[in-house]
């Protein structure tokens, strides 16, 4: 094996690795949601090749709005799914979709898309 081969192939290795690790083992910011005057904990939620943030923290027992701002036609996003409340909403491109929840019982509660490759998460404290 030449030179050039083995630094190409340590440099892809090398850039796998890196991938793997952002994806699967770096640790995801989480946002804190703090209420309105009005009491409710409201959130915006871009969904673009993902949702960002995809973690949010919340308190328990509050009501809890989330809006969703969907910018892109993917197939995969046109519903969010949050199945601890059998919950859907789809979400149409390039408006603002609400999804309103209370939850009273802390706890970590997912959503994904309609094909579950796009995730969030709530933490309810």
């Amino acid at each position: 094996m030449a030179l050039d081969q083995i630094f190409v192939t340590v440099g892809g290795l090398g850039l796998s690795g890196l991938v793997a690790w952002y994806f699967w083992f770096s640790e995801k910011k989480a946002v804190k949601v703090e209420s309105s005057d009005s009491g409710i904990q409201e959130a915006v939620i871009k969904v673009k090749g993902g949702y960002t943030p995809d973690v949010l923290i919340f308190v328990a027992g509050k009501p809890i709005r989330l809006n969703f701002i969907r910018e892109e036609t993917a197939g995969c996003t046109e519903q969010v799914i949050f199945s601890d409340f059998n919950k859907t909403a789809t979400l149409t491109p390039f408006k603002t979709i609400p999804v309103e929840l209370k939850i009273d019982k802390p706890g970590e509660y997912g959503f994904q898309c309609g094909m579950g490759m796009i995730k969030g998460k709530l933490i309810v404290q």
